[in-house]
């Protein structure tokens, strides 16, 4: 029995003895030398025990701060311009288009001057500059504010209603742009950064208002709006506010991917649904601006066509109600020589469905002369493919 006692005694009192002399060890070391490194001197005690100053605080935080986003916005802020425009438009009196009333005070015009306002890109050291036709396309007089705070008077080089691009010029060189990158690898759900002079804010700050969102979808094509096509845009829930039409919808690399254009208003104000014109598209637009000013669009196919209803559909055996049929073909037109028949059902042009004849007529409206048209066609059950060439009108 002793013996049992005796070796659980030795079970209990040597862990507490060994445990004490540990303790009194460390606490002692610890006392004698309060600088003693810690984690194989990585860190020491008193820097533990002390704080960190603020700066070196700050500093941390600034550097965890800056991220891709905040690198773009500040490459491409100085090359963003507000825009301020004088147009002079035209008012009829309502009276005039009655015919008693017009014979007694004529055909009343009258002409008042419009201010207005939007925003814009340099995309050359040379003064070249980028916005939106609605937003300078019948300016008289056009003033550029860049973020020096300097001001410049601007010549319309070129715009195009139908694309809504206009190209100014300011006086100058050295001046600081923005690399136009690629839209067609544009990815759903990356982040993009819309920059502008929403409201006029530009004036007030002589900064740039930036908001961030990222590529809801591309490809997107909306109702013709004042006889402009908007087709291909790309989606962002980046806010697009009044004003920012014209500006920069910008990669995290700091490369224009569109330009913002058009914002999807019910209740007058954004809700989360802007829109942006393809740089890739607007690229040969602006060659062509640069060079003559405007863009061809005098166009000449020689098709006449209809939308295909229910009873077309049934006839041909088709199992959906869309696309066009042709109607007349013009002798010695673009779509004789395409290979084009009357009876013939268009599908698809350019890959992209026909729905009816607003469809094509768009599409063939946006063209240039020159561009082809890749045609999925129907003929007596067949599929043919067909390539029209747009060319210019003869009358």
């Amino acid at each position: 029995m002793s013996k049992k006692i005796f070796i659980i005694a030795l079970i209990v009192i040597i862990p507490l003895f060994v445990g004490f002399w540990s303790g009194y060890s460390v606490g002692n070391r610890l006392s004698v030398n309060e600088d003693l490194s810690v984690d194989d001197g990585e860190f020491t005690q008193a820097a533990y025990l002390q704080p960190q100053s603020h700066d070196s605080i700050n500093g941390e935080l600034i550097t965890q701060r800056r991220n891709a986003i905040t690198r773009a916005v500040a490459l491409s802020s100085p090359a963003v311009v507000g825009i301020n425009v004088t147009e002079v438009r035209e008012y009829r009196d309502p009276w005039s288009s009655d015919p008693f009333f017009r014979q007694f005070f004529g055909d009343r015009v009258y002409r008042q001057e419009v201010k207005g306002l939007g925003s814009g890109f340099i995309i050359s050291p040379d003064g070249y500059i980028l916005t939106n036709d609605h937003v300078a396309g019948n300016a008289k007089v056009i003033t550029v504010i860049l973020t020096s705070k300097e001001k410049y008077k601007a010549q319309l080089i070129g715009t195009d209603m139908v694309s809504d691009i206009s190209l100014l010029k300011i006086d100058g060189h050295d001046f600081p742009y923005i690399k136009l990158g690629n839209s067609d690898d544009v990815i759903i759900g990356e982040w993009v950064i819309a920059i502008g002079n929403p409201f006029g804010l530009f004036e007030i700050s002589d900064k740039p208002t930036v908001t961030v969102g990222v590529v809801s979808a591309t490809g997107m094509n909306l109702n013709a709006e004042g006889g402009r096509y908007y087709r291909g845009m790309i989606q962002t829930d980046a806010a697009i506010n009044s004003g920012n039409s014209g500006g920069p919808l910008l990669n995290s690399l700091g490369e224009v991917i569109g330009v913002n254009a058009v914002i999807f208003t019910p209740n007058q104000g954004s809700i989360g649904l802007g829109f942006a014109i393809p740089i890739n598209r607007v690229k040969g637009i602006l060659t062509e601006l640069k060079k003559n000013g405007k863009i061809e669009r005098n166009l000449w196919t020689g098709l006449e066509i209809q939308t295909v209803d229910a009873r077309v559909a049934r006839y041909f055996g088709l199992e959906n109600v869309e696309g066009v049929i042709v109607s007349d073909v013009k002798r010695n037109s673009p779509a004789q020589r395409a290979g084009i028949k009357v009876g013939d059902i268009i599908l698809e042009a350019n890959g992209e469905k026909i729905v009816n004849d607003d469809t094509i007529i768009a599409l063939v409206t946006e063209a240039r002369v020159g561009d082809v048209l890749k045609l999925k066609i129907l003929r007596e059950k067949r599929t043919l493919n067909l390539d029209l060439r747009l060319e210019r009108s003869p009358s």
